[in-house]
């Protein structure tokens, strides 16, 4: 089994991940996951922190000579800011003034949830994990997941399609979204010129009047065979892995599966994809296609060989400029809420940070159903079945 973890806070000295079970030999291309932490920082309405941190990935196992080599992955993503906060977050008890505590709670964070959780007199720890700078951990152990799936020909990419009022008002090709990931420069993440111009309105009004500003992402996995996932176990189900996985991501409040939305108000006439089949071969896994891909590419809680497509649904950033109404901890007398350095908008930077998370989960289901210690034998595995749902 594939499984990843992070460690690291915000403002710690660095954050780390480890991902285990990765089989042996998988090209690993460090500029390619430096440029996925890159992507993570970029977008219009970022915060001061990204002018500070240059996100880059500091292998310290598990890769040698340019390959994975069977043994767990340990990542480092140093934190530069760590050097403003060495005594503000030390690791031993050091000088309580210079401690900076986070003294009300934000509405919308997990500042209040964490310290009662936690019994703590502040919310400075429950910040500084809870925070989305944690997801460049993710990002990173993502992006060993993608190398891997591409030894398979799967690809994962994103896009944003709403911000704010702003909503991109048609379908993206893979050609189109995939053009995205290679710019150079990142606004809104939006394949539409004329709608991230209006998205980037939606940003500069939230700035204007001290507010934050929500938005939508779409991950699409392109060239995921039929047969990853299950019908027989509830918790084994494609779209219930993709599910969880995505909404784990801070800020994310719904997930969406397809057109999953618009099918929950629709007649199944309407919104089930019909089956057809090629006579001639499609030059796809199988001779099975479908006009449309309403289920986005999930049926039954298994991949049915369309592109996967996974919508996640962002609430705005809890931080505020013009913080809402709150309470002290010490005195529980009425104040405004903690301010701290953040963002206005975050859907192109959470949208690399879904790809990470559907790269991960379909590394592993990809590794559970296909086996293999090594990156050949799991492509030996993988072409056979391939060749077998083929001639199906």
């Amino acid at each position: 089994m594939i499984r990843f973890s992070t460690a690291g806070e915000s403002h710690g000295e660095a954050l780390i991940a480890l991902v285990s079970g990765m089989p042996a030999g998988v090209p690993i291309d460090l500029e390619f996951v430096n440029r996925e932490l890159w992507r993570r920082q970029q977008g219009y309405g970022r915060g001061g922190r990204m002018k500070i941190e240059t996100d880059k990935a500091h292998v310290l196992s598990g890769v040698r000579h340019g390959k994975t080599i069977g043994s767990p992955i340990a990542i480092e993503i140093v934190n530069r800011d760590w050097k403003n906060w060495e005594e503000k977050l030390p690791v031993e008890a050091g000088d309580p003034a210079k401690h900076q505590a986070v003294a009300s709670p934000r509405p919308g964070h997990a500042d209040l949830a964490g310290a009662l959780k936690h019994n703590f007199p502040d919310a400075r720890y429950v910040l500084e994990r809870a925070s989305a700078r944690e997801s460049t951990a993710r990002v990173a152990a993502g992006a060993i997941a993608k190398l891997m799936l591409r030894g398979l020909g799967i690809e994962v990419s994103s896009h944003v399609i709403r911000v704010g009022r702003v909503e991109l008002d048609r379908s993206a090709g893979w050609d189109e979204i995939t053009a995205l990931s290679a710019r150079n420069e990142v606004v809104l993440a939006c394949v539409d010129p004329e709608t991230e111009a209006q998205m980037k309105e939606e940003v500069e009004e939230a700035a204007r009047t001290g507010d934050t500003v929500n938005g939508v992402f779409e991950v699409v996995a392109h060239g995921v065979p039929a047969g990853l996932g299950t019908y027989a176990n509830w918790d084994e189900r494609l779209d219930g892995l993709l599910a969880w996985t995505v909404m784990s991501l801070q800020a994310v409040k719904a997930v969406e599966i397809g057109r999953g939305m618009v099918a929950a108000a629709s007649f199944g006439s309407q919104v089930h994809d019909p089956i057809h089949y090629s006579a001639t071969d499609t030059g796809r896994p199988t001779r099975f296609t479908r006009p449309q891909n309403n289920a986005g590419g999930i049926e039954g809680g298994v991949s049915n060989g369309e592109d996967i497509v996974v919508r996640g649904y962002l609430k705005p950033i809890s931080t505020l400029r013009r913080p809402l109404e709150s309470v002290r901890f010490d005195t529980r007398e009425r104040t405004a809420a903690s301010y701290e350095r953040s963002d206005i908008c975050v859907v192109p930077a959470a949208g690399v940070a879904a790809e990470a998370m559907v790269a991960l989960t379909l590394a592993g289901l990809a590794h559970e159903k296909f086996g293999g210690d090594s990156l050949l034998e799991l492509k030996r595995n993988y072409d056979g079945y391939i060749e077998q749902i083929r001639s199906f």
